[in-house]
């Protein structure tokens, strides 16, 4: 038997809309109506979004939140703390970080995420009796904290362009593109559980296997994720080696296209963004990491112009908060251009909304009819929101606001807390982890 849920507001063709009646049944969004509460109605106050889908996520950087931050450095001394801790990482410990870090996004509001997913073997390199073991420890994670999982299951091969891996990276190859494809397609896969492929990027994936792992996506009929210039010492390996940007090696292997989402993309020049929005290619925006990790200000805006699709993404969960990642990317577009508003509202909350779903290939991103019934709810009367137009609630709301959170029609989180996970496990978990 359906369900019909009430929504005081709710978020409908990119406008807040008073008094909404949402039918769901078996999901999905089987009606959308304007008018009074009825009896037997759930109702939800405050401002009722879709479910947010989170682009680009590393959960097992979750174990180094306020770890790093000591001896200053940059991206690449981060990097080696973040080598430190995939070496220990085992499928159970992967199991428990990832349930923390799932149902944080949860409670935040994020009702689907992409895994960006690179460890996945022993630290020697040898697989697994289930060579997928770290894949499904993934799997089991997202269903205990209820959230839509496409597993980006990552290709990575070298260090540096014809480089072995060095010793900390060898349980993310599988050695040839041609056993990463063979082993990816072993991975089960459900409704809440998909899979899709991803090249690391251009250090770690030559041109000839960049077009594996392309036609891989091709085959399978999934999307496919890279991280792209999110360095310039990226780009001048790049140019070293292949005379050319990584967006235009991508375009060689005929890696360009819209099941493609580049992640970053901060130090791109004015012929890739051209590039990549005729290619009408997806771009997954990590704000609040690429201010963490000193990683430049980008171009969405102009990206966005040029016919990119933005998404938003978390990848190392510095923060768990889609709304401060909507302002963050309206404020490295702001100290780019010296402007205000260079993003509408609208379009921010697009960016978490169907911007990310499509980024994943996954239907929702909307509420109407035939869509999944996935919806979050946000307090418009706390300090932080009130006397906020609800049209800019994504400008001033924090994921503090979010207090209930539907996934597939069933109620994850109700007045803030998780339904199946409480906070004191949570804290238990990453103590124990710390």
């Amino acid at each position: 038997m359906g369900t019909v849920i009430h929504c005081r507001t709710a978020w409908l063709d990119g406008r807040a809309v008073p008094d909404v009646r949402i039918a769901t049944d078996a999901g999905r969004i089987t009606g959308v109506t304007t008018g009074p509460a009825e009896p037997g109605d759930e109702r939800l106050s405050g401002l009722v979004f879709p479910g947010f889908a989170n682009a680009h996520s590393h959960a097992f950087h979750r174990g180094l939140r306020g770890r790093t931050h000591g001896n200053g450095g940059s991206f690449w001394t981060w990097r080696t703390a973040m080598y430190a801790l995939a070496g220990r990482l085992t499928p159970e410990h992967y199991r428990d970080l990832a349930t923390a870090a799932f149902t944080e996004m949860v409670l935040a509001g994020w009702t689907a995420v992409g895994e960006f997913h690179y460890v996945h073997h022993r630290p020697d390199g040898t697989p697994y009796d289930d060579p997928n073991a770290f894949a499904l420890a993934l799997r089991d994670a997202a269903r205990t904290a209820g959230i839509r999982l496409v597993l980006l299951d990552a290709l990575y091969l070298t260090s540096a362009p014809g480089e072995p891996p060095l010793p900390e990276q060898r349980r993310f190859s599988d050695g040839s593109a041609q056993a990463w494809a063979a082993r990816v397609r072993q991975i089960p896969t459900d409704e809440f559980f998909r899979v899709g492929v991803a090249a690391h990027s251009v250090r770690a994936v030559g041109p000839a296997d960049l077009s594996v792992v392309a036609g891989t996506a091709w085959d399978l009929g999934v999307p496919v994720h890279v991280h792209l210039s999110e360095q310039p010492a990226e780009n001048e390996a790049c140019r070293r080696t292949y005379g050319c940007t990584p967006t235009e090696l991508l375009d060689r292997a005929g890696a360009l296209s819209p099941a493609l989402t580049v992640v970053h993309a901060s130090h791109v020049t004015g012929a890739d963004v051209a590039l990549l929005g005729a290619r009408q290619a997806s771009v997954a925006a990590c704000p609040t990491t690429e201010a963490d990790l000193g990683d430049g200000v980008g171009r969405p805006r102009a990206l966005a112009d040029a016919g990119t699709v933005l998404a938003l993404g978390t990848d190392q969960h510095a923060v768990v908060d889609p709304f401060l990642e909507a302002r963050g990317l309206e404020a490295a577009a702001r100290l780019g251009s010296l402007e205000r508003g260079v993003f509408a509202p609208a379009e921010l909350v697009a960016a978490l909304t169907t911007g990310g779903h499509r980024s994943l290939g996954l239907e929702g991103g909307s509420l109407a009819v035939g869509q999944p019934a996935d919806l979050v709810a946000v307090r418009t009367d706390s300090v932080r929101t009130a006397g906020s137009d609800p049209a800019q609630v994504v400008l001033t709301a924090t994921a503090q606001d979010v207090t209930d959170v539907v996934v597939a029609g069933e109620f994850r989180v109700r007045g803030g807390e998780h339904q199946a996970v409480p906070e004191a496990r949570l804290v238990e978990i990453l103590r124990s982890l710390a």
